[in-house]
């Protein structure tokens, strides 16, 4: 067994990294060892000026500093491992360093353009109120959209004001869905969807074609139709709805905490990405309105 699938292995039996990472590793492992091998050396007698050479080299390649950095933690975690386990006798990169990588801010909307959004459905057709309910619930609770689509009737508890969402993981949270969404649903379980549905039985909280659970590439192109008719120009991302729910709740003072709970992050990290997003707003509006902006 070669040490690259010794690391996977304990990766998977120590981390449950999924297959997904693990390939991820994998390539960026391999990429390193192919590279050494050009100079008779092996993963475990690599040096830090080797690695630095390697990503100059990327550099002059267009490899953009997110990759680079990306593949330096891949690295990293390989050694600490190799190191633990007597494999090496110290790590080869514990004081490489990369430029610090500026958070790219996801694209989100300000809160007149989601009511917008929000507003262009024909409610007056099943399939309008369909789609508004499920806009609802996306800004409301700050789902996924595969969170959304893939949510059954007994999910959704509207005495209690809560849905019950299948994260990533296949771990479950619960999240208040507020009285706007709340009064939609109602309004969408005791019309719409009996019209929509041969057999409302079927668990599919919003059908797409045969009674079966719409599919996100749908329900993302109906996003974009509502867009535009709603007069929204700015590119979106089926995750638009997600990140101004978060945005939108600590620009109104919500605790980083609460929204990560809300969110169904395991790592505060990944959330914390929404307050460069609030503090960009923020200089924004202070450019555009304060006198010496």
């Amino acid at each position: 067994m070669s040490v690259i699938d010794a690391y996977l292995d304990a990766l998977w039996l120590e981390q449950g990294a999924s297959d997904h990472t693990l390939a991820a590793y994998r390539r960026d492992l391999t990429a390193w060892q192919q590279q050494l091998e050009r100079d008779d050396e092996t993963l475990l007698t690599a040096s830090p000026e080797r690695f630095g050479t390697w990503m100059e080299q990327r550099r002059e390649q267009g490899y953009q500093l997110r990759s680079n950095a990306r593949v330096l933690s891949s690295l990293r975690s390989f050694y600490r491992w190799a190191r633990l386990y007597g494999h090496i006798d110290s790590d080869p990169l514990a004081n490489v360093t990369l430029p610090k990588v500026r958070p790219s801010l996801p694209n989100t909307l300000e809160e007149e353009e989601v009511e917008r959004l929000l507003l262009a459905p024909d409610v007056g057709t099943p399939l309008g109120v369909r789609d508004r309910t499920m806009l609802e619930l996306l800004y409301a609770c700050g789902l996924r959209v595969s969170e959304l689509v893939g949510l059954t009737g007994d999910a959704v508890n509207l005495r209690q004001g809560v849905v019950r969402v299948r994260g990533k993981g296949d771990k479950d949270r619960l999240v208040p869905m507020g009285e706007e969404a709340a009064e939609w649903l109602a309004q969408y379980l005791k019309t719409a969807r009996p019209a929509l549905m041969q057999d409302p039985t079927r668990p599919a909280l919003f059908p797409g074609r045969g009674d079966n659970a719409m599919t996100r590439q749908t329900f993302w192109h109906r996003i974009k139709a509502h867009a535009i008719t709603a007069g929204i120009s700015r590119p979106l991302s089926p995750h638009t709805l997600r990140h101004a729910f978060a945005t939108h709740l600590l620009n109104h003072g919500a605790n980083l905490r609460v929204v990560q709970l809300l969110l169904g992050h395991s790592d505060l990290s990944t959330t914390q990405i929404y307050t460069h997003v609030a503090q960009a707003r923020l200089e924004q509006l202070h450019a555009e309105h304060h006198p010496r902006g």
